[in-house]
């Protein structure tokens, strides 16, 4: 069971649908048997920007950050993942930019920060294809194309 807090901190109009990002958390979460419990924040350019200089030290909104829930081993048995916030106005930029339907960018964005949760990560060249290749996988489930196809 996904157990979703949705904060919307953005005066955006045009947002994807609570069932919709809980659609997309569960599909990005599916190899998680246990329950989860997780917050998206959806925020504008300013949050964004701060939050993205306060934790990564970079001075600008980025699409999406995520945070993993730091819950001490044997401690605490709760189904916390953590939280991600999206910023809206840079997701609405990026899928113009390129030529990406907002679905299909939103449900990339979504699924992308859910792995992330679970510890997934593109640091590394390995890391960052099996992360892709999963996410190839789970947008190719909803009818999406590949994200990544313009880069290569």
């Amino acid at each position: 069971m996904l157990e979703l807090d949705l904060q919307n901190a953005s005066s955006a109009t045009n947002l994807p649908s609570e069932a919709q990002l809980r659609a997309w958390c569960e599909l990005g979460l599916r190899q998680r048997k246990a329950d989860s419990e997780l917050t998206i924040r959806l925020v504008d350019e300013i949050e964004g920007r701060e939050l993205n200089h306060t934790w990564r030290h970079k001075d600008y909104a980025t699409n999406v950050l995520s945070f993993p829930a730091e819950v001490p081993e044997g401690i605490l048995d709760i189904p916390l993942l953590g939280d991600l916030v999206i910023c809206v106005p840079v997701v609405e930029r990026e899928a113009r930019e390129q030529s990406k339907t907002p679905e299909a960018h939103w449900a990339h964005l979504v699924i992308h920060g859910c792995l992330h949760l679970l510890g997934y990560d593109h640091l590394e060249d390995e890391e960052a294809e099996e992360m892709e290749a999963l996410e190839r996988e789970l947008l190719a489930e909803l009818g999406h194309p590949d994200p990544y196809a313009a880069d290569e």
